[in-house]
């Protein structure tokens, strides 16, 4: 833990941030701390404010090793575990926002995050507006006295746009408002807002850094001790854990984050390439591909890509549609994403757009490319394409 791991690659460091072996009789991997109550040896050891460990929602060995590894990662000044990917986002957002606020909100953000913002913090009187994801330099003409937050997401769900981060950033600072990103689809490797000046990062660690499809947490990095102490005071306040053994499983795929996201981007690449021309497709939705109105932003900002695409299907029927998506063997259908294995979902977006209304007749079918052989991906997409009648 007090190595010095600056000098080398961000590969390197996540092989060997968040552990400490010498502290637990040289095991490799942090174990998993299963616990409520931690004992105090005497009155003075429990009357400790330093005291690092006190009670089990609080912070336990394990989670405060992936907090450090998620804040080294992102190159923040530490990070607060939750109990999901929502939890996360719920997390950061009631941290810096209070009854009175102005919250700037992306158009293109994760629906939960939508209806969080609908359904909850509208109730405690937090004025929500949303922005296009193109706004760029337009956003100042949407801050007000009482803005406290621009919120983005980049690239967005489902469609995948993309903010211009550095510049909406960069009028955040200008202005004093909290800038966020939830960062998921980079998750740490692709792409690091904190160089360009972001304050709270959030991901779902259920996605990528888990790897497996088999836990649920979230992780928010906040790029400074103020802004720590304001987030951790809070996630204290709500009583936000995450379960040792979630934590366990996420610190474990950070070790092979960078490997398996290299692969499935690899892999994206080859199947968007294979299936782009097939006269069933309406477009394809992926900042990688030259022809995307995203490419630019994404060949400037990002790393490189994900497994993540979306098609739009040519307007059929919806018995058609099920036919297409039925007949896939690869591709089962399954809320999420960043696991090792491919899967499909739906994505019904005409409630979840305000800004730029979803128009489009077509149905928009996100795919998460897996660790599979893409020719077998290809061909499993192609012959159910072929079924689809338009």
């Amino acid at each position: 833990m007090s190595k010095d791991l600056s000098k080398y690659s961000k590969q390197t460091r996540m092989l060997h941030q968040g552990k400490a072996p010498e502290e637990f009789h040289g095991i490799v991997n942090t174990p998993a701390t299963r616990t409520s109550t931690i004992l105090y040896p005497t009155l003075d050891a429990y009357e400790d404010p330093t005291r690092e460990y006190r009670y089990g929602r609080y912070g336990t060995p394990v989670s405060r090793h992936f907090e450090q590894a998620m804040a080294e990662l992102e190159g923040g000044y530490d990070s607060v575990v939750a109990p999901s990917g929502l939890a996360a986002v719920t997390t950061a957002l009631f941290s810096f926002l209070k009854a009175g606020d102005h919250l700037l909100m992306v158009d293109c953000i994760y629906p939960p995050t939508r209806d969080f913002c609908q359904n909850v913090l509208s109730r405690y009187g937090v004025e929500v507006e949303y922005f296009a994801s193109d706004i760029g330099d337009g956003i100042k003409d949407l801050i007000k006295e009482n803005t406290a937050v621009i919120y983005m997401e980049a690239p967005g769900s489902a469609t995948f746009e993309i903010q211009d981060v550095p510049l909406i950033a960069k009028i955040a600072a200008e202005r004093g408002i909290t800038s966020m990103i939830d960062s998921s689809w980079a998750s740490g490797v692709l792409f690091n807002p904190f160089e360009h000046n972001v304050d709270i990062i959030i991901h779902s660690a259920s996605k990528y850094i888990g790897g497996h499809s088999d836990i649920m947490m979230g992780v928010v990095i906040a790029r400074t001790k103020e802004l720590y102490k304001i987030l951790k005071d809070n996630h204290k306040d709500i009583g936000v854990c995450a379960g040792p053994d979630d934590v366990f499983l996420a610190l474990r795929g950070l070790r092979s984050l960078p490997v398996r996201m290299k692969q499935n981007g690899e892999s994206a690449l080859k199947v968007v390439n294979g299936i782009k021309n097939h006269p069933a497709i309406d477009r394809i939705y992926f900042p990688a591909l030259e022809t995307d109105p995203n490419y630019a932003l994404w060949k400037r900002d990002f790393k490189g890509t994900n497994g993540l695409f979306s098609i739009l299907l040519k307007p059929g029927s919806r018995d058609n549609v099920r036919k297409c998506v039925e007949s896939l063997e690869l591709f089962p259908i399954g809320s999420s994403w960043g696991g090792y294995e491919s899967l499909l979902q739906p994505q019904y977006l005409k409630n979840y757009r305000t800004v730029v209304p979803w128009s489009e007749k077509g149905m928009l079918l996100r795919f998460q490319v897996g660790l599979e052989e893409p020719e077998d991906l290809i061909a499993d997409l192609k012959q159910a394409l072929d079924k689809y009648e338009f």
